[in-house]
């Protein structure tokens, strides 16, 4: 997502990143290319082929259960959801800070917003990619060193989805997880532990395997500067706070979907509020899947799936409660998120709120 040359950006050429300040990312151009479209579109029809063609769906019955549903209460989804942006972009900004980087939270949440509106219409998570690229040119700032940050909030991610998701799934099925759900919960256990193994080793070992490869020394370089990013804030005394925020910031995905659910009334649909958690976190999960903008026709098949396999939900209810959680999910921010993006100075790099505040603080320091 980032032009001119990705590589020599991240070497801290000064013509490349003179150049990428003159040429901005274009989001219209690569939402132009047959690439971008083809990925937004072949989801969304095999995902209305399966729905209504082998699962015998009908779109007026899932229009009828939307309009029965209770304003107030998908108000309420829709206000939770939000609510979870300003703790993304304070969790962030304290990462950043870590790193030696002070940045507003109205800044951090911004830029951050405007990732996720990327990454809602560009398949691959470009909009991370995007991220990393908005504080570059709002910033002074090392761009390997901010992916660093990117990536070890995504791992904290991980940790969490996988961890509460195991959580409210076995407190949901504290019988036995269903035969259905065993590799979801066995994957689950997988991810906390490849995570963990991945983390120790790049700490303990990474410098030293690259050091002994036959790579160039600026690659050494890029590695330090990631890692600084990876590991500044994730200290002893960082880790709690890191982890408090990121367990809020999940909560609100689970509270969505469980508002959602109470909404549409479906009295099927007894999931309760650890049922509603499994359920959103199992979606959220499969987003980390790069095939499709937002993995879209994944996460909705995967959500359907659960709440048809593991909660006996009827095709249709199920099909509703999934479609109107993403509408609140993507569509919502694709339409919100576009109007962020036309007024915003982040993508013309006009620079941060506390940029000055940052730069003082660095000499001061």
């Amino acid at each position: 997502m980032m032009e001119p040359d990705a590589e020599a950006l991240l070497e801290g050429d000064p013509a490349a990143e003179a150049a990428a300040e003159r040429d901005q990312v274009s989001l219209g151009r690569r939402l132009r290319q047959p690439k971008t479209i083809l990925a937004i579109v072949v989801p969304l029809v095999m995902l209305a082929l399966a729905f209504q063609v082998v699962l015998k769906v009908r779109l007026e019955d899932i229009i009828s259960g939307v309009s029965r549903a209770n304003p107030l209460l998908l108000l309420a989804a829709f206000t939770v959801f939000y609510a979870g942006f300003p703790l993304r972009g304070l969790r962030w900004a304290r990462i950043l800070r870590g790193t030696g980087l002070r940045i507003g939270v109205r800044d951090s949440t911004e830029i951050l917003f405007l990732s996720w509106l990327v990454n809602c219409l560009v398949p691959a998570k470009l909009g991370d990619v995007y991220r990393a690229y908005l504080l570059k040119i709002n910033s002074p700032v090392s761009l390997s060193r901010t992916f660093g940050t990117v990536f070890i909030e995504r791992i904290l991610d991980l940790f969490a989805i996988a961890i509460l998701g195991l959580g409210a799934g076995f407190w949901s099925f504290r019988t036995g997880f269903p035969p259905a759900l065993q590799f979801v919960a066995a994957l689950g256990v997988a991810v906390v532990v490849v995570l963990g193994a991945l983390l120790l080793s790049m700490r303990n070992f990474g410098r030293q395997i690259l050091t002994r490869l036959p790579l160039p020394h600026r690659f050494i370089d890029l590695y330090d500067r990631f890692e600084e990013g990876v590991f500044g804030a994730v200290g002893v005394r960082q880790l709690p706070p890191l982890a408090v925020l990121t367990i809020c910031i999940w909560a609100t995905e689970g509270l969505r979907l469980w508002l959602v659910v109470q909404a549409l009334g479906f009295p099927e649909a007894n999931l309760g509020i650890s049922g509603a958690f499994f359920v959103a976190l199992i979606g959220s999960l499969l987003t980390a899947v790069p095939l499709s903008p937002a993995g879209l026709g994944l996460v909705e098949a995967g959500m359907v799936g659960v709440l048809v396999a593991a909660y006996g939900l009827p095709i249709t209810e199920a099909t509703t409660i999934a479609l109107l959680d993403r509408v609140i999910s993507v569509f919502s921010i694709i339409v919100i998120g576009a109007i962020v993006y036309a007024v915003s100075g982040k993508r013309r790099g006009t620079g941060l709120a506390l940029a000055a505040a940052a730069a003082e603080d660095a000499r001061a320091g």
